[in-house]
């Protein structure tokens, strides 16, 4: 057996036992006595494999080294946004909530055991340091960020307007991770954008933080007193915001029908019905998405979807969607728990399947990414030749809108 091996087992042993002498958080208090046996039979078994691993192991671990460790990677495999905190992280974490400090102008979430951008403010910190949807922070500050949590990873990204932040950044398209300086910022949520394309309204939104839902009605009812025929509601790199604006969002364009629910095992489950009161508009509407669509956006996008409300266009989305909840620890630390889902109509937990268009449409940059540079005749020491990309998923939308439009006509 190995040392790595070795140390692994002791640790997760060691959190089996700790997790389930306190009833995992009281959930062996409500369980019935035949689970009740089966905890206690596991600790029965991991006691004597952590006894004979301490009594016989080549040398003594470092038992708050490996414990720390291991509760990390306990919390994270439930799920990206459960976190463990060790008291000094999660003072840093009270400090950071309560300052309201300057940040990167990124969603980040954890995938393959790394910090992942799923989206950036345009001419945010993070875009001006040429960080990008789908990039991976390999560190921040010097710490890899496949052992720190969620919650101490977006720590780590805040701190006063003006200060520095030292990233290393791999990207799927490069073979050597780079060097990257972020100077933190205030960031301020982009306005809701408006369009018109043709007879077609175009609203993008890039956020559904607070009031969006009600500046997004606003460019709808401009766009229609310009005579839109046919919407395009843009979410594509909508990752910011809560649930509730999403719901708010959908509920512009249903007059009836199940928006979402929230549900957990001891959630009581909630269900968000669309009010036909607050429905403004019947034009036909596609939604454009991708994989920085997250959270509220997704909500909106699996509500049109299966409401058979519109058409939704793209490539399928991150996948987020949960309640959180901190729960303290007596020695200082704490705990970030995932205890509610939210789910789409038809019952799919949007945070474990993400929404997956009806009418798939690769984005750019995905194409960028597999496509071969067929220009070869620059010269190596010319400059290579660039041409805009051309939006092939708004087209695709406007197409389809424009198709249905002809047939009901």
């Amino acid at each position: 057996m190995s040392k790595k091996f070795q140390a692994l087992l002791l640790s997760s042993s060691m959190l089996i036992i700790v997790f389930a002498l306190i009833g995992g958080l009281g959930v062996h208090a409500s369980s019935g006595s035949s689970s009740s046996d089966g905890v206690y039979s596991h600790i029965e078994v991991y006691s004597e494999v952590l006894h004979r691993i301490r009594s016989e192991y080549v040398e003594e671990p470092n038992i708050n080294q490996v414990t720390s460790g291991a509760l990390h990677g306990l919390l994270e495999s439930l799920d990206a946004d459960s976190s463990y905190l060790s008291p000094e992280e999660y003072k840093t974490f009270k400090q950071t909530k309560a300052g309201g400090k300057a940040g990167i102008g990124a969603t980040i979430s954890k995938r393959a055991g790394y910090a992942a951008v799923v989206s950036v403010i345009p001419g945010g910190p993070a875009d001006k340091a040429g960080i990008g949807s789908g990039d991976f922070l390999e560190t921040v500050n010097g710490k890899t960020t496949h052992d720190l949590s969620l919650a101490a990873i977006r720590s780590e990204l805040t701190g006063e307007p003006g200060s520095r932040l030292e990233v290393v950044v791999i990207r799927t398209r490069k073979v050597e991770p780079q060097k990257l300086t972020i100077v933190r910022d205030l960031v301020t949520p982009p306005a809701v954008q408006e369009q018109m394309i043709g007879d077609t309204g175009y609203v993008k939104a890039l956020t559904l933080s607070k009031g969006k839902a009600q500046e997004i009605a606003n460019k709808i009812k401009s766009l229609q007193s310009k005579g839109a025929k046919k919407l395009v509601l843009d979410l594509r790199n909508d990752s910011e915001g809560n649930e509730d604006e999403g719901i708010a969002t959908a509920n512009l364009f249903l007059s009836k029908g199940l928006i979402t629910s929230l549900q957990g095992q001891k959630y009581e489950k909630v269900t968000y019905n669309a009010d036909p009161q607050k429905k403004i508009t019947d034009v036909p509407l596609a939604v454009l998405v991708n994989r920085g669509t997250s959270g509220a956006a997704e909500v909106v996008a699996a509500a049109v979807l299966d409401n058979k409300r519109g058409d939704v266009v793209g490539d399928k989305t991150f996948g987020e969607g949960s309640v959180q909840k901190l729960i303290e620890v007596p020695d200082g630390s704490a705990l970030i728990l995932s205890i509610a889902k939210y789910y789409t109509p038809e019952g799919k937990a949007i945070q474990d399947t993400g929404v997956t268009p009806n009418i798939q449409v690769a984005s750019a940059d995905d194409l960028a990414a597999v496509l071969p540079d067929d220009d070869d005749s620059n010269a190596p020491d010319e400059p290579q030749k660039t041409t805009p990309k051309q939006d092939e998923q708004l087209k695709r939308a406007i197409d389809v809108l424009k198709t249905k439009s002809q047939q009901k006509s």
